[in-house]
């Protein structure tokens, strides 16, 4: 199967059967090989499930050896909005590509993402048609919310976790999220990390797989 966007693909030992997927979205300027690391932790207490890990569609404006899901060298909300719009576009694409090769529904599909990629998993998992088994997010932000709460059509539970020292996408953003989701009615878990910047460390990783496990309930 070819899928609408370039993957790292981390499959489950031994060709077992595949029950869950996780799909994890980079970050700006990344790539899904190195968010693929966050797998080498995971994969091990996840057994039939299978990691999908695509690039961004578009090179990155500042890093042409990375992705991204859309271009932040203008400072104009309305236009990453826009270019937003177009990433969840394909990414609804790719979903549907990987339901169908799998044979699996959303209740079965966990949505995983740093910066970039936490906020496009807030938007796939608030404008789908069904609930996703659940979203965790790193260090990201919800990108519009005025536009996202006309577009609400679900409300997939979620993880968000951040950095208190993150300098990139601050962590105000947490908390304005948090208010954001509970407001809209949905279930959402925060967690803060200490003396933390703008990456995903290791208590980071280990509270997602704990929550990823809870969810699809192995």
């Amino acid at each position: 199967m070819t899928f609408c966007l370039t993957t790292t693909i981390v499959k489950p030992e031994n060709d077992i059967l595949i029950k869950n997927v996780v799909i994890l979205l980079h970050g700006y300027g990344g790539d899904g090989k190195d968010i693929s690391m966050l797998t080498l932790n995971w994969k091990r207490f996840l057994p039939n499930t299978i990691f999908l890990c695509p690039n961004g569609h578009e090179k990155c404006t500042i890093n042409p050896t990375g992705y991204q899901w859309f271009d932040l060298t203008r400072d104009d909300p309305e236009y990453i909005l826009e270019q937003s719009k177009k990433a969840e576009i394909l990414l609804k694409q790719f979903i549907e590509e990987i339901k169908n090769e799998y044979g699996l529904k959303n209740s079965q599909i966990c949505l995983s993402g740093f910066s970039q990629g936490c906020m496009m998993s807030i938007n796939l998992g608030l404008t789908s048609s069904d609930n996703y088994n659940c979203i965790i997010g790193f260090s990201g932000k919800v990108i519009n919310s005025e536009d996202l709460i006309k577009r609400k059509t679900s409300s997939t539970k979620m993880l968000l976790i951040h950095g208190d020292k993150d300098t990139i996408v601050s962590p105000t953003f947490l908390l304005e999220a948090k208010d954001f989701l509970i407001r809209n009615e949905v279930e959402v878990e925060t967690k803060m990390i200490q003396n933390c910047e703008h990456h995903i460390p290791i208590e980071a990783s280990s509270a997602a797989l704990n929550y990823i496990k809870n969810n699809f309930k192995i």
